[in-house]
C-alpha cells in the first residue's frame, strides 16, 4: 500500500457498522445517506442476455492440451477486453486454504470492538480497522468496515496492525497471499500471451509487486436503498482478486454498457477486474471498470479483496506495441509510487483517479 502523507486530516465521527446494526437496527446516520438518487443504489438487473460475468478455466491454460489452451486464452482476452472481470475455476488454490482464510477473517470482525480497535486505521491512511478513502468531515460514508494490511514487500507491512487475534490469522493470511501472489503472476503471463506479447513482461516490468489485502463486512441494513456498502470506483491495481465469503448475498456489481450488473460468484471460484495499470499499459484496449458493493436487509456479506500491483519505484506507460498513428498515446510516463499516493489519498470516485495519468488534449480554436 501506498505511502501516505501523514498531515492530519479532520474526518468526523466514523461509525463502525457493525455496531450501529446492533444497537440501533433501523436508524441510519444522516451521513450515511446518499444525497441524489442516482448516487443511491437500484436493483441492478442484469440484461436478458447476460447472465454472469465470463469463466476462465485456469486448468486448460494451466494442463490443457493445444486446442484446449488457444480457446481459454482467447476467451479470457475476450473477457479483459469486454468486461473487465471474469472469474476463475480451478485456479490451484486449495479450498481448504480459502475456507480457512474466511473463518479467520469472519472471526476478526467478530471480536469485541475493543479488540478490534487496538488496529485502528488512522485518517487519511488506509492500513488497519475501520473505513478508508475518506478524507473530510462531510464526506458520505460506506456502510462497511474494513480491515486492510499491506503485505508485499515485507517494508509495507506495518506489524502493530496485524493481528494477535484471532490465533493464526497472520501466518494464514501469509499464506494465502503466497498463493494469491503465484495467480496474479500466473494470470500476467497469460494475459500477456493472449496480447501477443513476450509472457514475463508484466512481471519482469512489476519488479517486486507489492500486494495488499482489504477486508470488507457489509452489515445488514434496514434501509439499503438509502446506502452505499462501497462507493463507485475503479481499482489502481494490475490485477485484483476477490473472494466472495460462502453464503454471502450478492453484493457486487459492475458498469456494464452503463447498466449496474451484479456478479454472481461461482462456487469455489475467484473474481478478477482489470486495474488501472493495465488500462495505462495497455493504452486502453483494456479497460479498468467501475465497480461497487450494496448491502442487503437480511444478510451480511463478508468478501476478502487482494490488490496486486507494480512495484513503486517504477515509470509506467503506454507499451510501444499498443501506440500507432491511429491509436496515439493516451497516458503520460509516470511513477506508479506517486499514482498510488494520488489514488489512496482521495475518495472514491468513479475512475476519476486515473485522470492522473490521461494525456490532456487541448481544444482547437
Amino acid at each position: 500500500m501506498a505511502p501516505v502523507p501523514m498531515t492530519p486530516i479532520k474526518v468526523g465521527h466514523i461509525y463502525d457498522v457493525q455496531e450501529l446494526r446492533s444497537a440501533t437496527p433501523t436508524v441510519i446516520p444522516e451521513r450515511c445517506i446518499r444525497d441524489m438518487a442516482d448516487e443511491r443504489p437500484t436493483k441492478a438487473t442484469p440484461q436478458p442476455s447476460i447472465h454472469n460475468i465470463p469463466i476462465v478455466d485456469l486448468s486448460n491454460l494451466f494442463e490443457g492440451d493445444e486446442d484446449q489452451f488457444q480457446r481459454e486464452l482467447i476467451k479470457l482476452g475476450t473477457s479483459c477486453q469486454e468486461w473487465g472481470f471474469f472469474q476463475v475455476v480451478n485456479h490451484g488454490i486449495d479450498k481448504e486454504l480459502l475456507e480457512r482464510m474466511e473463518k479467520l477473517t469472519k472471526e476478526f470482525f467478530m471480536l469485541p470492538l475493543e479488540e478490534k480497535k487496538k488496529y485502528t486505521m488512522e485518517p487519511g491512511t488506509i492500513q488497519g480497522y475501520g473505513q478508508a478513502f475518506v478524507f473530510s468531515e462531510d464526506q458520505k460514508l460506506d456502510w462497511c468496515n474494513m480491515f486492510a494490511l499491506g503485505v508485499e514487500p515485507q517494508f509495507i507491512r506495518n506489524p502493530k496492525l496485524w493481528p494477535a487475534k484471532p490465533e493464526n490469522f497472520s501466518e494464514t493470511l501469509v499464506e494465502y497471499s503466497t498463493h494469491i501472489r503465484k495467480l496474479c503472476q500466473n494470470l500476467l503471463r497469460f494475459i500477456a500471451r493472449g496480447l501477443s506479447l513476450k509472457e514475463e513482461v508484466f512481471n519482469e516490468m512489476f519488479a517486486v509487486a507489492v500486494q495488499a489485502v482489504r477486508m470488507n463486512y457489509y452489515p445488514t441494513c434496514s434501509r439499503p436503498d438509502l446506502v452505499m456498502g462501497l462507493s463507485p470506483h475503479s481499482d489502481g491495481s494490475a490485477l485484483t482478486v476477490l473472494q466472495e465469503a460462502a453464503g454471502s448475498p450478492v453484493g457486487l456489481q459492475i458498469l456494464k454498457d452503463d447498466t449496474w450488473v451484479p456478479v454472481q460468484p461461482v462456487p469455489n471460484a475467484l473474481i478478477i477486474n482489470i486495474g488501472d495499470t493495465i488500462e495505462v499499459l495497455t493504452n486502453g484496449k483494456y479497460k479498468s471498470v467501475e465497480h461497487r458493493a450494496v448491502v442487503d436487509m437480511e444478510k451480511d456479506r463478508l468478501s476478502l479483496v487482494t490488490f496486486y500491483a507494480p512495484s513503486y519505484e517504477i515509470d509506467l506507460a503506454p507499451l510501444p506495441e499498443f501506440i500507432n498513428e491511429n491509436h496515439p498515446s493516451k497516458y503520460k510516463k509516470y511513477n506508479h509510487g506517486e499514482y498510488s499516493r494520488h489514488y489512496v489519498t482521495n475518495k472514491l470516485q468513479g475512475k476519476k483517479a486515473l485522470e492522473f495519468a490521461k494525456i490532456q488534449t487541448k481544444l482547437s480554436s
